[in-house]
């Protein structure tokens, strides 16, 4: 049975610091960590959170605390792990069509880095040859993920190094004496398919020979979250299972030691967010019962930005008469969280909470139509902690310059 939060803990919280607010159950976190390290624990598994599903400085701190490492998407995203007292070992960077500045910033502060790009790989070469160990990410041409938006390995994807450069990755290593440690790919998010992976392995295992340097695979992340309660996640004590089998394999085969890198994201925190709104008007139009909430697409992009699906609460009336209504937000274009959703009767004033709400969802927030960013709070030893303040007026002036 999986660690909760109880709809009194959520409506403590709301009443306490307000609406629309943004909740995190610390032990749910370390619990998801605990299952990758299970899963795994034969296996020379090392994982790496990924930074960008949500990078409160008290997140990231928990997650440091627990043993977990980080993954960074930019160079800030460093800057905030090294805040966070992760050791430079602890962290990889893996960058994304970035200028070779940045690249050369995260050399500087001693973290593990992937190039996804030709270009870039070449001018590390020259720049640092084989004083510094490097890995690459490779585009495997796997179309996976739930949604195009989400997919990242595909043969139309901006990500990575296509596999068939591989000729001019050796050239750039022989030209440069480059130390290339890391094959790296990620093909995409909600991958639930055990088999994507079993791919990504042969993809990777099979470059192996080109590079005698070579300690890391590096898979990536992308593991399935279940958002509706039918719905099953990737089964990572099979993953575990299948990791173990071709990597024990390949060591046998080859008398070569690999380690295996992911970074799992949503999986190690989307279970472990809410996203408690309020109900600020009841709308009737013919057949539609419109439930408006007191938040919008600015805190919570997923639903319009690629249809996610987030389960709602009525945690206010558990035990209302079951009604269809649509969700949606005080935004000025069109912002439906849900449609025909079957909920307890909800009344004005009524507490909406979204499940699922840990990873891409603060994260993702805006200022749009100049509203306030929600607050954040963190449940750890059963207490709630405030760990974002809401904003302010002046937040939405800050950096702005007056000369008119």
């Amino acid at each position: 049975m999986s660690l909760t939060l109880t709809p009194r803990q959520l409506i403590e919280a709301a009443t306490q610091f307000g609406t629309p607010l943004y909740v995190y159950h610390a032990e749910r976190i370390n619990e998801q960590y605990q299952l990758l390290l299970n899963a795994f624990k034969t296996v020379d598994a090392h994982f790496f959170y990924a930074a960008k599903a949500l990078t409160n400085i008290n997140i990231l701190k928990y997650i440091n605390s627990i043993g977990c490492k980080v993954d960074c998407s930019s160079i800030n995203e460093v800057k905030l792990a090294l805040r966070a007292d992760f050791a430079p070992a602890n962290i990889l960077y893996t960058s994304n069509n970035i200028s070779f500045a940045e690249i050369m910033e995260a050399k500087e502060a001693g973290v593990h880095i992937n190039i996804d790009s030709i270009s870039n790989l070449r001018k590390f070469g020259e720049q640092y040859g084989h004083s510094y160990p490097v890995g690459i990410r490779l585009r495997p041409n796997i179309m996976a993920g739930g949604n195009l938006k989400i997919a990242t390995g595909h043969s139309s994807s901006k990500f990575g190094v296509p596999v068939e450069a591989i000729e001019e990755i050796l050239q750039i290593q022989r030209e440069t004496n480059l130390h290339i440690r890391t094959l790296h790919i990620h093909t995409g998010s909600e991958i639930k398919d055990v088999a994507v992976f079993a791919k990504g392995i042969e993809v990777l295992l099979g470059l192996v020979k080109f590079f005698p340097e070579l300690d890391v695979i590096d898979l990536g992340g992308g593991f399935k979250v279940p958002y509706r309660q039918d719905e099953a996640g990737t089964d990572i004590n099979q993953l575990g299972e299948k990791v173990k089998e071709e990597f024990d394999s390949f060591e046998k085969n080859n008398k070569r030691h690999l380690q295996v890198w992911f970074e799992p994201g949503k999986f190690i925190v989307s279970e472990a967010g809410y996203f408690i709104t309020k109900v600020n008007v009841l709308k009737q139009s013919g057949n539609i019962a419109f439930a408006g909430i007191n938040s919008g697409l600015n805190h919570l992009i997923r639903p319009m930005f690629y249809g996610a699906y987030h389960e709602i609460e009525n945690i206010s009336n558990p035990n209302g008469e079951l009604k269809d209504f649509h969700v949606v937000g005080n935004i000025c274009e069109t912002d439906t969280f849900a449609e025909d959703r079957i909920l307890p009767e909800v009344r004005e004033g009524d507490y909406l909470v979204f499940k699922n709400a840990g990873a891409y969802c603060f994260e993702m927030s805006s200022h749009y139509n100049s509203r306030f960013k929600p607050a954040e709070v963190l449940y750890l030893n059963n207490r709630p902690q405030l760990i974002r303040k809401r904003d302010e007026l002046d937040d939405l002036l800050r950096n702005q310059l007056e000369i008119i």
